[in-house]
């Protein structure tokens, strides 16, 4: 082929290129590798528009052969670190980065890259510095300063991660991530009503957003003036959306798993949990329990985490797996692919809508039997999402069933399984009030989960408790934000009291001690909160609620004895707060036998609570079977 001839076909492939026409420029590239194979422009272009196209592998091998032919090129080792990074080889792909930084110190692409990937690795104080160093080469480049913005978030200064990303929308209005991600900011700042509006506003043009949508929906969830009925509705819509963008998506070769019917050989079932807080984390103090006294002659445990953190709690949960896989970093088709070549039977999602979840990827159908627990307190609104794992309390039967896409299994008494920190304190041996301190109710919930209806109900409680006072403990909490709030629920900030984030679980706790009563916010009650503040002797009251997120309480209190601690209104949440605080001596008792009442419940008898779970878990993937065998047969 004359040179003349392959110049004129490169120049066709760039012009499509150029358009965004990348599957017509990546046709026009092979074609040009194919007559012109030593050539470095059909390669190095030929990989670029393949990491575009979300075919990494693919990118690889071609950027690789563009830098035997050059190998002095920043550009093509900048995108063979993208591809690396997306195939999940982090180690390699920072060689590439930083080979291309020698070369072009300054690239302000190239730098932005490195800084996204030590995020990726955990690696926060030297993404920020990358980050800084990217903007002193261009201090406009919207991209860092919301790249920056989003280390500050993961560095628990959502301040300057609002900042940074609002200069980024300044800069660039129509960035695709900065308005999502200054979302996330505000959320973890607790300004739920400017989180929504900028989803919203994201949203507004951007529709088939699912990572949106999705964040979006839990924020939902705090709402104290949303009804189930509209809360179903959203997630159904998400659901639709998902099943609608997965039925685009390019078919994998085994992209429908084989349901297994009765008559099909099982020695053991296979069993996956994904989940992105395999980790210190609420999620995992369930999970732990359950995973410890699982039958291995019945199941073969996989563990999925999607986590930049790697800490002890997680090495204690991996020693319980047969596979252990971190897809921190991999797109969407690479974890498919690798999730399809392990060929689980159940697929368990530990994360619901909550960060970093992986939901569309179950529109997918990834496994023959999927389902949903612990993570998240309402269904996913996936068709594709077989079964949802809940107790009778939690959702009663002929009640809960018509706002779950999830046919729901229950596991009785409870769903839960709790495992109190190895390093708890003892509890507190006398309550604050009986050492002649105020009266003291608290609650160390997310501060989102405290809208104002939560505040007004609190705040009617102190005046029902003269002298007392309300001790508060979260992520975000300064003055600045809790006072116009205390004052529109007429509570006298006076008596209010704010405690920063601990430095770890112990100290934590310990706090436990300064509370004479927790009080539980709705519609959001809390999970972990409740189960710590019965370990550590305090009381909990709870507000029952229509919906999953409003009962959690109820079942907790319910499987430790203390149905007398539930409220079934907001009367009912006021008496049962002044009637503990006008009674010291039924006060002491509790304080003094809570954490043995916890002891000896359903939630601390893991090896019964993991039979329950694992005969949930048959019941699910014996009522697939039968659903196949029915199928195959008509």
């Amino acid at each position: 082929m004359s040179q003349a001839r392959a110049q004129a076909l490169l120049q066709q492939a760039l012009a499509h290129h150029q358009a965004g026409r990348i599957p017509a420029a990546a046709a026009l590239y092979a074609q040009l590798r194919t007559l012109a194979p030593r050539s470095f422009e059909a390669h190095h272009l030929g990989g670029a528009a393949a990491l575009q196209l979300n075919q990494p592998a693919d990118a690889e091998k071609l950027l690789t052969r563009a830098l035997a032919l050059n190998p002095r090129s920043p550009g093509t080792l900048m995108c063979h670190g993208l591809a690396l990074a997306a195939l999940g080889r982090n180690t390699d792909a920072e060689k590439s980065l930083r080979a291309s930084l020698q070369l072009d110190p300054n690239n302000h692409e190239t730098l932005s890259h490195l800084a996204s990937l030590l995020v990726i690795t955990g690696r926060l104080d030297e993404a920020a510095a990358t980050y800084e160093r990217c903007l002193k080469s261009k201090p406009n480049y919207a991209q860092a300063h919301s790249g920056l913005g989003s280390v500050r978030q993961l560095q628990n200064r959502a301040d300057e991660a609002i900042a940074l990303h609002t200069r980024a929308l300044a800069l660039d209005p129509a960035h695709p991530k900065a308005r999502c991600a200054r979302a996330q900011s505000y959320q973890s700042a607790h300004r739920t009503a400017e989180a929504l509006a900028d989803f919203e506003a994201h949203l507004a043009h951007n529709p088939h957003d699912l990572e949106a949508r999705s964040y979006r929906l839990m924020l939902l969830n705090y709402s104290d003036t949303l009804s189930r009925e509209q809360l179903f509705a959203e997630h159904r819509a998400f659901g639709q959306a998902a099943s609608a963008a997965a039925k685009k998506t390019p078919a994998r070769p085994t992209s429908a798993p084989a349901i297994p019917t009765p008559d099909t050989p099982h020695k053991k079932i296979s069993l996956a949990f994904l989940s992105p807080d395999l980790r210190t984390h609420s999620v995992a103090y369930f999970l732990e329990p359950l995973l410890r006294h699982l039958n291995r002659d019945r199941f073969e445990i996989t563990l999925y985490h999607d986590h930049f953190t790697t800490d002890a709690v997680s090495e204690r949960l991996r020693s319980h797996a047969s596979r252990w896989r971190n897809f921190i970093g991999l797109s969407s088709d690479v974890v498919e692919t690798q999730i399809r070549a392990d060929a689980p039977d159940i697929l368990i999602d530990l994360a619901g809508h909550t960060g970093l979840n992986r939901l569309p990827l179950y529109a997918r159908r990834l496994a023959p039997v999927q389902i949903a627990y612990l993570g998240y307190p309402a269904t996913t609104g996936l068709a594709e999402m077989d079964f949802r794992l809940t107790d009778a309390l939690a959702d009663p039967p002929g009640d809960s069933d018509a706002f779950h896409t999830e046919k729901l299994i229950r596991f009785s008494p409870t769903a839960w399984a709790y495992e109190p920190p190895p390093d708890s304190p003892p509890p507190g041996a006398t309550p604050p009030a009986a050492r002649g301190e105020p009266f003291t109710f608290g609650s160390f919930n997310n501060l989102s989960k405290t809208n104002p209806a939560t505040l007004r109900l609190w705040g009617e409680i102190l005046r029902a408790v003269p002298g007392s006072r309300l001790l508060l403990k979260s992520f975000g909490l300064t003055p600045g934000y809790i006072r116009p709030r205390l004052e529109a629920a007429a509570i006298d900030p006076a008596r209010i009291e704010l405690l920063p984030p601990t430095a770890g679980t112990a100290e934590h706790l310990a706090l436990y001690a300064r509370l004479d009563v927790a009080l539980d916010p709705f519609p959001y009650a809390g999970t972990t909160t409740t189960c710590e503040a019965l370990w550590m002797g305090v009381p909990v009251i709870t507000l029952a609620g229509d919906r999953h997120a409003a009962r959690v309480g109820v079942s907790l209190l319910t499987a430790t004895g203390h149905t007398e601690l539930i409220a079934a209104n907001s009367t009912d949440y006021i008496r049962i707060a002044r009637d503990l605080a006008t009674d010291p001596a039924r006060l002491a008792t509790l304080h003094a036998t809570l954490r043995a009442d916890l002891q000896n419940s359903p939630l601390l008898d893991h090896a019964a609570q993991a039979a329950r779970f694992s005969a949930a878990l048959i019941q699910c993937w014996e009522t697939r079977r039968a659903s196949a065998s029915v199928t195959a047969a008509s």
